[in-house]
């Protein structure tokens, strides 16, 4: 099966990621709606904090078009790679899935020839109802497993391939993708569309667990004054559980992990289960926690040293010093932030600052979910649960 015209859409980590990855042997089109994303891809700047995206749009060896305007990005397209946001939504307890309706409605109406590939984080079972709502059967689905600033050397070197179809056209597309990776020896596995969504679910909330134990682990001797760092390198060496994604933090945070644990646990509606709760539920208990914790040595002025999630990145979308912060300030304790990525003033009605120095002058605690070099001068002002400096 030949892919002569693949369209990506959305320009985000995922979409732009797999259209540069794609653009190495195939002729991309990467529609985005954002005027403003679309200027800086076609000035070889990423819109978001990745070294080998920045790298790979210096390229020339690429074939990328990059537009605002959906029928030239849809026409002659053989495969449409459906690679929009989808926040969870509280009040419905499931993936707000508009955005890949909207494409998968307006490429099945004007151009049903071409097969629609979802890479967006949607629901179990979401494929196949959107197969019957539309009345087609070219709509496949294949989980993405990639890491904020890391998004395109995990396609270059991805960990296994899946794709929710068992068939010729499952396997085409499975190979697409392992043609553009660098590495080669790449595992790939077709299931069924459920069975595929419910992997990138399942996954997530596994590594979301993860998170949730360390970190109640470092509660746990946090409070009763033993060396959390020794107790995790000594069930690290357990070579069932690994040195590897323990070191504690503010909670477990990002994009993914919050909203995909919860559309997991929403999916559990008639299941029994204790765990799947309990995973979502700890992330709660361990920013209470912290709050807590910080609340105690009363200050009167607490530092929030940047909102990002981790070191490296672009975005602070539901990290989980947001949620410390806001413990704080509902004790009525002032709040200040440093982040220079942000553009705005205030943030959560606290101000601000651009200036390191009068930050940390300014701040009785500085509460950072990362370390950095930066406060190494006011260490003894520093809470921070980081003990094994780096992100997970």
């Amino acid at each position: 099966m030949q892919f002569k015209k693949i369209t990506v859409v959305g320009a985000g980590y995922v979409g732009l990621s797999n259209a540069l990855l794609l653009a190495q042997n195939n002729d991309v089109c990467l529609l985005e709606i954002d005027d403003e994303k679309v200027k800086q891809i076609q000035q070889g700047k990423s819109p978001v904090s990745d070294e080998d995206i920045e790298s790979f749009l210096q390229r020339e060896d690429l074939s990328l078009t990059v537009t605002t305007i959906p029928d030239q990005a849809y026409h002659d397209a053989d495969l449409v790679i459906i690679a929009t946001p989808t926040n969870y939504d509280t009040e419905t307890n499931r993936f707000d899935t508009r955005s890949v309706e909207l494409v998968a409605q307006y490429v099945t109406a004007h151009y049903p020839q071409s097969l629609l590939l979802i890479k967006s984080t949607i629901p179990v079972g979401y494929t196949r109802e959107l197969r019957l709502q539309l009345g087609n059967e070219n709509i496949l689905f294949s989980p993405e497993f990639l890491r904020e600033g890391k998004a395109l050397h995990d396609n270059l070197y991805p960990s296994r391939i899946i794709v929710g179809e068992h068939s010729e056209r499952g396997q085409a597309i499975a190979e697409l993708f392992q043609q553009g990776a660098i590495k080669k020896e790449v595992p790939i596995l077709l299931t069924g569309a459920s069975e595929a969504e419910a992997v990138k679910l399942f996954a997530n909330t596994y590594l979301a667990m993860r998170v949730a134990f360390f970190n109640e682990l470092d509660s746990y001797a946090e409070v009763h004054g033993l060396s959390t760092r020794d107790i995790i390198k000594g069930v690290g060496m357990d070579s069932r559980i690994g040195a590897h994604y323990n070191n504690p933090s503010f909670g477990y945070g990002g994009y993914c992990l919050p909203k995909d644990t919860k559309q997991l646990l929403a999916n559990y509606d008639k299941v029994p289960n204790t765990l799947i709760r309990a995973i979502v539920d700890a992330n709660t208990t361990r920013k209470d926690f912290i709050a807590d914790s910080i609340i105690l040595k009363n200050p009167q002025t607490v530092g929030v040293y940047r909102l990002l999630m981790k070191a490296d990145s672009d975005n602070f979308r539901a990290s989980s010093i947001q949620g410390v912060m806001k413990r704080i300030k509902a004790k009525g304790i002032n709040v200040i932030v440093y982040e220079p990525v942000l553009k705005e003033t205030h943030f959560f009605h606290s101000p601000v600052m651009t200036d390191l120095e009068e930050f940390k002058a300014s701040s009785d605690v500085i509460i950072a979910n990362r370390m950095s070099d930066d406060l190494a001068d006011v260490i003894e002002k520093v809470y921070t649960r980081d003990l094994f400096g780096g992100d997970l």
